[in-house]
């Protein structure tokens, strides 16, 4: 599969939305503002002290009722799916939303003024590069008590496909394809939310849907439609006058497409695998999908990319020059042979660092480690991982041939694999946190022939050879 290159992107200004919150019924401004690269989607409360922010992350899902509803710290963001969907739909990497109150305003219960609103907006590039997650397995999910499915299987591109039976006449099973995100405008955007009759009843008279009406919500009368609650729904919805048209749908809407909650369902499966947090590259097949499945499937698609993330080498050509050779890591750190155990670093960032090391037959310490059976001490992995730390570290300052870099502290060291004579070793550390006054406090890996060897936690700090 082709591995493309995309800048990220954020939108190019500033725009606002005023509504209505669907379940809340409060009125709410939404605004969208541009996000520096690798934010992602975050939402902001600006009615509340300090603006406090919920990332769109499926750790933060407390609730998938009626929508997928996020808590941080107290903090709730009600019904998120619509407004991701869109972001996603228009291929927007970073975005901040700011909302005035809990719920982002339901408008006409699809993605649509969203989408609009985004695309008047513009969008502009960054300077780093889209962080995608290539689907390379099929990946699997069921929840047994529903029987709905989610499938992710590798494709060129991100395609979501839905397959809807909610068991009645009145809907019966439907089917809709997104072949391509380009096609999100013109075929899912406008697809608006509907509900049954027997389920709005409910949500009315727990005090649900207090923003509703019955222009944002398409509704199937799946029951017979008595004089009682037929005035309810006209008190509800403070309306003189409501009817049941031929094709079983409550009062005057017209269906945009005769599979639109289909389609409805397929806006809900992108916004809701947002909270992935990654752009995906694989095509979704989702079976009788809803916020829970969606969410449920969302929490191990993020596990799985977690897990790859840690336990996949990063893929370097070590055939192609280096960043940094051993005479230019000399000049750098204060090690020497035989206790410098780097011998190439191949990317540094303000954040993370590549090295390199061959492990040769010719190596000291294998002389007595074992013989006849010589492995690489794990005490050394993790001393060699340090060093490339310090690489890292020594890096923030002008003039490292100046410096020394001691260890501080080594926690949740764990050795997965030996390392013999002949492996290549690959090591990737990254800040935990930022560097602070010389201080390094990283998460390091160490690979050989694509298997972890060693992982662990370091500090070091870097010290003037002056001030000793």
């Amino acid at each position: 599969m082709e591995n493309k290159s995309v800048l990220q992107n954020t939108i190019a200004n500033q725009i606002t939305l005023e509504g209505v919150g669907l379940h809340t019924g409060k009125n709410v401004v939404l605004t969208f503002k541009p996000a520096p690269a690798n934010t992602g989607y975050v939402f902001k409360r600006t009615d509340l002290k300090g603006q406090p922010t919920v990332e769109a992350d499926v750790q933060y899902v407390n609730d998938t009722q009626r929508g997928t509803n996020l808590i941080k710290n107290n903090v709730k963001i009600h019904t998120s799916e619509h407004v991701l969907s869109a972001l996603v739909g228009l291929e927007i990497d970073n975005c901040l939303i700011e909302l005035s109150a809990p719920e982002p305003p339901i408008m006409d219960g699809s993605s649509k003024f969203f989408v609009e609103a985004i695309l008047s907006a513009g969008k502009i590039e960054l300077s780093e590069l889209r962080d995608e997650y290539i689907v390379k397995e099929v990946i699997h999910y069921r929840d047994e008590e529903s029987g709905s499915e989610m499938t992710l299987i590798p494709w060129d591109n991100y395609q979501v496909t839905t397959m809807v039976d909610f068991g009645t006449k009145v809907l019966g099973t439907q089917n809709a394809t997104l072949e391509h995100l380009n096609d999100y405008v013109d075929q899912i955007a406008s697809s608006r939310t509907f509900s049954f009759l027997h389920e709005l009843e409910m949500l009315l008279e727990n005090g649900l849907i207090q923003g509703g009406d019955l222009n944002n919500a398409i509704v199937y009368v799946d029951k017979p439609l008595s004089d009682e609650t037929m005035d309810n729904l006209k008190r509800a919805f403070n309306k003189t006058k409501i009817t049941v048209q031929p094709n079983g749908i409550l009062d005057n809407l017209s269906l945009h497409y005769p599979n639109e909650a289909a389609r409805h369902k397929l806006l809900d499966v992108i916004g809701d695998l947002a909270l992935v947090g990654k752009r995906i590259r694989g095509k979704v097949i989702a079976r009788k999908p809803g916020h829970k499945v969606n969410v449920d499937f969302a929490r191990k698609l993020s596990k799985i990319i977690k897990q790859e993330k840690r336990l996949n080498a990063p893929i370097i050509d070590i055939n192609q020059p280096p960043l940094m050779n051993v005479n230019d890591i000399m000049k750098m750190l204060p090690h020497r042979p035989p206790f410098l155990l780097v011998d190439k670093v191949f990317e540094l960032s303000e954040t993370h660092v590549i090295g390199l090391k061959n492990v040769t037959m010719n190596e000291q310490f294998f002389v007595g480690h074992f013989p006849g059976a010589p492995v690489m001490p794990g005490v050394l992995q993790v001393e060699a991982m340090a060093q490339v730390g310090g690489v890292l570290v020594l890096n923030t300052v002008p003039d490292p041939e100046n410096y020394l870099t001691f260890f501080m502290k080594i926690d949740n060291v764990k050795f997965k694999n030996p390392v013999y004579p002949g492996d290549t070793l690959i090591f990737k550390l990254e800040l935990i946190t930022p560097i602070r006054r010389g201080i390094c406090h990283m998460k390091g890996y160490t690979f050989a022939n694509g298997k972890i060897t060693t992982e662990g936690e370091l500090m070091a700090q870097i010290v003037r050879k002056d001030s000793i």
